[in-house]
């Protein structure tokens, strides 16, 4: 994700755009319907097809009217996706955090394990859904796995849910062993509950896109209304149609591509959400809480393999 200050450097900020493989695809794009444009304008000057190839520029008016419709509906689905993606992840910082400080206030000060267990599989937790949510987990993203972990999440499809089964058995054993009372398991128990809700919403942001028959239409309509263009332009502007084409594709088109790219939030463009690095900051967070500072950072990884 791109990260700017507001009311900074206007052409600075600018720059940014051709960072992005959107805007390569849609400078690429433009090109083409530029030289479309020329060759048409060419043909129709030389062979005077002039009265054969003209349009009423009403015509585009009307239409572009409906494709504009169109395109603002493209363009608040998909940033609707982006925010709401937003503010799960946002929830689920803060949700985590709570459930280390309950860890950390509910169970006994000399329960080291503990801490170390759920500081590590919160984390993991985390980093899990991340991956999960691109091309699948990677387990050497993990931390601190040991063999028997490594092994037992490699047969799994779904990592994420089970390293919130195992959350929760620990939270549940403690319960019963009378660790926790009845109060603070209950606490705790919708802290854990909302981590599941929080992956259910962003599976459902990931694997319900647009339907497959709106984006195939709108991408004709502009793909028509570009290469039809000329013929309404060039009579009014000559040559000057094929820049004015370019401009107005440029912007249609550009408003398409930019409602694909943050349609799926998850990603790695540059404008999709930087979930592994809040992944990372909530890592950064439960072990701070969490964490018996006491080993040194040569120690630690030892431990958390050893007694995990």
């Amino acid at each position: 994700m791109i990260l700017y200050k507001t009311n900074g450097n206007w052409f600075g900020d600018m720059r940014h755009l051709f960072t992005s493989w959107t805007m390569r695809r849609i400078v690429r794009s433009v090109v083409g319907i530029g030289i479309y444009s020329a060759a048409f304008v060419w043909v129709v000057d030389y062979f005077d097809l002039g009265h054969f190839m003209m349009m009423d520029p009403t015509v585009f008016s009307l239409l572009g009217v409906i494709l504009s419709l169109f395109l603002g509906f493209r363009t608040t689905t998909a940033y609707d996706r982006w925010w709401e993606a937003r503010k799960q992840w946002g929830a689920l910082v803060n949700n985590t955090r709570n459930m280390a400080i309950y860890v950390d206030t509910m169970w006994p000060e000399s329960d080291v394990g503990i801490r170390r267990f759920m500081a590590k599989h919160i984390a993991n937790f985390c980093i899990a859904l991340s991956e999960h949510l691109r091309d699948g987990v990677k387990l050497d993203k993990l931390i601190y796995l040991s063999p028997e972990e490594n092994e037992y999440y490699s047969s799994k499809d779904h990592v994420p849910n089970f390293i919130a089964l195992r959350i929760f058995q620990q939270m549940a054993e403690a319960h019963r062993k009378g660790d926790i009372n009845e109060g603070d398991y209950i606490n705790i128990k919708a802290q854990h509950q909302s981590l599941l809700d929080i992956l259910g919403a962003c599976e459902r942001i990931k694997k319900t896109p647009i339907p497959f028959s709106y984006n195939v239409y709108l991408k004709l309509f502009i793909s028509a209304y570009a290469l039809l263009l000329p013929c309404g332009l060039m009579e009014s502007f000559g040559w000057t149609t094929v820049p004015v084409t370019m401009l107005i594709f440029f912007a249609l088109l550009g408003i398409e591509l930019m409602g694909e790219e943050i349609e799926d939030p998850f990603g790695l463009d540059c404008n999709d959400l930087p979930t592994g690095d809040m992944a990372h900051t909530i890592k950064r967070n439960v072990f701070e809480l969490l964490e018996d500072r006491s080993p040194t950072e040569e120690h630690r990884k030892e431990l958390y393999t050893k007694v995990f």
